[in-house]
């Protein structure tokens, strides 16, 4: 995943060999982060700090949220009522006499296009990125509504048996080569930025993952500040750990890490808010770039109401993304989805884009494609 950053990489913590298992290498054998990361901070100076706060709680909407009080999207993707919600109390004007109607059913909260459960009837396509910054993904070039329609176009290549669930993954937390105000070396997306991707997956009826790049941050404590979108029940979360840094570590000096213990936890947080709100399943992608990024995946526990879908990352050849492919899966555990990422610039250097055929002949089939 691309972010604002500076430097080498991987400096230390991250292996020579993680480093051509992530992002291949040219013919004449440079590895491609580090040059992709040194084309990156330019690309990050020119605009990304007029769009991302410094550390300030930012993800939060500061007042009214408009895209509560719609009324909900065709496949139920409008705020989920409280519990009770849909249910009269009494009626001063009801006659005397006449017993009460009984009420309605509420209808529970679904997914964008129906159900409450992602698998095995959807397959995730999306393109991920940040509005203003076209160098981190494809969602943030151009108009965002034509991006929108061009997911759902690229969406109906990957079906294969299923229906195409779009997706737009917006950089919500994006990690800086500097510390900021706070020390954490992020920054957070405005909350009106994340409101107008909102509207327009709803507008798509798509699923809108909101992607955590945490720094220094604590990842839980990001997840946590994004509640009020995420009691939506077509907003999910997306974790980039290559960005996860701990203390004295700088974004894009070397690979941050996670493992899945830390990876429980933010499931079983998101399984709560599955509960508390009676929400359809929820999404909560892992993207890895390496094998050192993910740790003790043995104790990663699925939790009721979220679909854990590890995501593998790497610039690179089809053969190379292939090889990548199989490292990652391998010894995957139970209960944990797959997902495949494509980068349409870089993996086209020196070599050419895989085709939705050839991602659809991976084994396991990836559940979630996702663009950068």
């Amino acid at each position: 995943m691309r972010t604002a950053r500076t430097g080498t990489y991987p400096k230390d913590g991250g292996s020579v060999a993680d480093e051509a298992e992530a992002s291949g290498r040219t013919g004449d054998g440079i590895p491609r982060a580090a040059s992709r990361r040194r084309m990156l901070t330019a690309a990050a100076a020119a605009g990304l700090g007029l769009l991302t706060g410094c550390g300030e709680a930012s993800s939060r909407s500061p007042g009214a949220d408009p895209t509560r009080a719609a009324a909900p999207s065709p496949g139920g993707s409008g705020r989920p009522p409280s519990p009770g919600s849909g249910t009269p109390g009494p009626s001063a004007s009801r006659a005397p006499g006449r017993s009460a109607s009984p009420a309605p059913p509420r209808r529970r909260p679904e997914l964008p296009r129906g159900g409450r459960e992602l698998f095995p009837r959807y397959r995730l396509v999306g393109f991920c990125g940040l509005p203003g910054a076209a160098a981190l993904g494809r969602l943030g070039t151009g108009d965002p509504g034509e991006r929108a329609a061009e997911i759902e176009k690229v969406a109906r290549s990957y079906a294969a048996g299923r229906e195409p669930l779009p997706v737009l993954e917006l950089l919500a937390v994006v990690a800086n080569s500097s510390p900021g105000p706070d020390g954490r070396y992020r920054s957070r997306t405005p909350a009106a930025t994340v409101r107008r991707f909102h509207q327009l997956a709803q507008k798509q009826r798509a699923l809108l993952l909101l992607n955590i790049q945490p720094g220094r941050a604590s990842v839980l404590d990001e997840v946590k500040a994004l509640r009020d979108w995420l009691v939506h029940p077509d907003v999910g979360i997306a974790l980039d750990p290559e960005w996860e840094m701990a203390g004295g570590q700088v974004p894009g000096d070397t690979y941050g890490r996670t493992d899945g213990h830390e990876l429980t936890r933010v499931a079983r947080y998101l399984s709560g808010l599955v509960k508390e709100h009676d929400l359809p399943e929820k999404p909560l992608v892992f993207h890895q770039v390496a094998t050192s990024v993910v740790r003790e995946q043995s104790a990663l526990e699925p939790q009721p109401g979220v679909a854990l879908i590890k995501s593998a990352d790497g610039i690179g050849s089809p053969g190379l993304k292939r090889g990548t492919w199989r490292r990652l899966v391998r010894g995957l555990p139970d209960g944990v989805h797959t997902g495949f990422k494509l980068f349409y610039e870089e993996d086209a250097k020196g070599s050419r884009l895989m085709t939705p055929k050839e991602v659809l002949r991976l084994r396991p089939r990836p559940e979630y494609v996702m663009y950068e």
